[in-house]
């Protein structure tokens, strides 16, 4: 599982640009799914299983990055616009990495004089992408935050955790029920949530399921002087009950509350304070889907070294397994 984690978090896939993801997920899963197909947004869309309940498995394949805008005529850098949900203290000194493979450098203005003791403005940054003769990219060409996967015992940390983490859980569930569900499971990777759950949108219309499940990471509680939560790394999945686009319904809560007891899996539940999942999306689709999460811890969210641990990672594959292996008589 860490060599498909490996792969999926290093590919290319800022949010509207998300089909080299996409391809290696299709190429994953091809064996576990009775029909795949593309909408035209661009979601993944793969069916297991036929009659029961329907139930939409969403997690999404971009990840933030920036676009860039223009290139100034003096000096050859390149002014840029976020992709998502950037953090401008993240990025004095980052590496960005656009899809001819060019790498850039993110410098700022007086960056080691006011910039030494606080965030500068979006538009104080530009990237150097010349290479000594002329600039590699072009304006209008999106760009990844750039950083290696490593490991630190069962420390996984990378770029794209969120929410190529989510992907690999569903892939793993789709491998692990092998084809065999007395549901029919829709495993959707959706494009375009970091700008708006757009791809969620789309496909909880298309596939109108009866219910619907997030796959995404969350914020965890246990870092210095951060906002307390309940949620900790290494604490087991992280079962939803409210963020800031969705409130759990109980019945689904307790679904996947009532699962993680009968099986032995370790749980924890998320009441999140800032942010949101796909599931926000989905839940109004057509006349409305029950919808629910199931989040894995991540520290350093939106930075290159998202971190999290592959004792969660098991814990939220077996959950699910168990949810969509099951009958369902909600």
């Amino acid at each position: 599982m860490k060599e498909l984690i490996k792969k999926l978090v290093e590919a290319w896939g800022p949010s509207g640009y998300e089909h080299h993801v996409r391809e290696i997920i299709r190429q994953e899963v091809a064996p576990f799914a009775d029909d795949i197909r593309v909408d035209p947004l661009g979601n993944l869309i793969c069916r297991v299983g036929k009659g029961g309940k329907k139930i939409m498995i969403a997690a999404h394949m971009d990840e933030i990055g920036v676009m860039a805008l223009y290139t100034e005529k003096s000096s050859g850098y390149m002014r840029f616009a976020p992709i998502g949900g950037v953090l401008n203290s993240s990025l004095l000194g980052m590496r960005v990495r656009f899809e001819n493979g060019a790498t850039g450098v993110i410098a700022a203005h007086d960056y080691f004089g006011t910039g030494r003791t606080s965030s500068a403005e979006l538009d104080n940054f530009f990237i150097d992408v010349n290479d000594g003769s002329a600039n590699l990219v072009p304006s209008g060409s999106p760009a990844i935050f750039w950083r290696d996967y490593e490991e630190r015992g069962s420390r996984l940390i990378a770029k794209s955790m969120d929410d190529r983490i989510g992907c690999v859980v569903a892939i793993e569930a789709m491998r692990r029920l092998n084809k065999q569900s007395p549901n029919e499971i829709y495993f959707v990777f959706t494009v375009q949530e970091e700008v708006g759950l757009r791809g969620a949108r789309a496909a909880g219309y298309g596939v109108d399921p009866d219910l619907a499940i997030a796959l995404d990471v969350t914020s965890t509680g246990d870092m210095a002087k951060n906002s307390k939560m309940e949620v900790k790394l290494g604490g087991g999945a992280a079962i939803k009950v409210h963020d800031t686009g969705l409130v759990v319904p109980p019945a689904v809560r307790d679904w996947m509350i009532n699962r993680a007891q009968s099986d032995g899996i370790p749980y924890q539940l998320e009441l999140l304070t800032l942010g949101t999942t796909d599931a926000a999306g989905i839940q109004t689709a057509r006349a409305g889907v029950p919808s629910g999460a199931i989040s894995i811890p991540c520290r350093y969210v939106h930075t290159t070294s998202e971190t999290v641990d592959s004792n969660d990672i098991e814990a939220c594959i077996k959950l699910l397994t168990g949810l969509v292996g099951n009958t369902v008589t909600l």
